[in-house]
């Protein structure tokens, strides 16, 4: 049989915002600006919080406020709860789309974008008319839930906090070249790729020629922070690149770019591509269909990419 508990108090919910603001601030004159509110009503609702509840949640020394133990207790709780709120907002915002056309906001990096993602809008338009992709790209890593996207193409290790994530591709990197320069290297061994002008990192290669046995000093022509302008470097005869399959995919297939050798490799520290969204949103009909049109789309792309490989490669 139950024993007696006591009787938990109404907790009024208006005045939670102003609780969090004052914890995580531990002032209530910033908590008040931060709210756009007087320091007065600030102090009204934490001191109506206290009084529903029966008992104090800070510790006060003049005008230094502080959480007590019951205070930090109640915080960790609120927390929690307001972050399922903003993410059952952010889920909300997705599901009701705009209107007759639902809206899909993606961030991704510039190169992957460039290299790989607009080649191929126009499919995603005659396979979705209906879902409208709004395409962001930064190098930079996007908070999604604060800034409104639903889903990031991003390039990592993962486990992103909070999110989902399903690896896209981690496809090794090979050293690709201008068709004329190919046509130019036909008949020499791999080892004459040393001897070539090389753009990209000098680690990368170093790990590429260490496993053809060389290992010496090596200096690249140029280096860039985006891999779609070594790749265009590459296309325009500046040298040659080692390049992520799925981004060099295209350039590969129309013959812009050719393999210079088969031999592939996976470079350290350097990782796969990985579509990551909140987990909420798992199941909503236009992350589910950029989901399905990805993998479709990287598949079609690696079939056509291999159409240069040599016979039994």
């Amino acid at each position: 049989m139950l024993t007696n508990m006591p009787r938990l108090p109404r907790l009024p919910l208006q005045n939670l915002p102003a609780f969090r603001a004052t914890a995580r601030l531990q002032n209530l004159r910033a908590a008040a600006q931060e709210l756009n509110l007087t320091h007065s009503a600030v102090s009204q609702q934490i001191r109506g919080l206290e009084e529903q509840l029966g008992f104090p949640l800070f510790h006060r020394h003049g005008r230094r406020i502080r959480l007590n133990p019951a205070g930090e207790a109640l915080l960790s709780g609120v927390e929690r709860a307001m972050v399922q709120l903003e993410e059952a907002v952010h889920c909300a915002v997705a599901a009701h789309g705009g209107g007759d056309e639902e809206r899909l906001r993606l961030t991704t990096l510039p190169s992957f974008a460039q290299r790989w993602l607009m080649p191929r809008i126009a499919r995603w338009h005659e396979r979705f008319p209906g879902i409208a992709l709004e395409l962001h790209t930064t190098p930079e890593l996007v908070d999604l839930q604060r800034d409104g996207f639903h889903a990031a193409v991003r390039q990592g290790r993962g486990p992103w906090p909070g999110l989902a994530n399903e690896m896209l591709s981690d496809a090794p990197f090979y050293v690709v070249g201008s068709p004329a320069t190919a046509r130019r290297l036909l008949d020499l061994p791999e080892s004459a790729l040393a001897d070539e002008p090389l753009l990209g990192s000098a680690e990368a290669w170093a790990q590429w020629f260490a496993t053809l046995g060389i290992r010496r000093r090596l200096i690249p022509v140029a280096s860039f922070n985006d891999a779609g302008m070594m790749l265009q470097a590459a296309e325009q005869g500046l040298g040659i690149a080692l390049a992520r399959e799925l981004l060099a995919a295209d350039a590969l297939a129309n013959k812009r770019l050719m393999r210079l050798s088969p031999r592939s490799l996976v470079l350290e520290g350097v990782y796969s591509y990985h579509l990551v969204y909140p987990p909420q949103l798992r199941d909503w009909p236009p992350l589910a269909a950029l989901r399905t049109w990805l993998f479709d789309e990287i598949h079609r792309a690696r079939l056509a990419a291999h159409l240069d490989l040599p016979a039994g490669v």
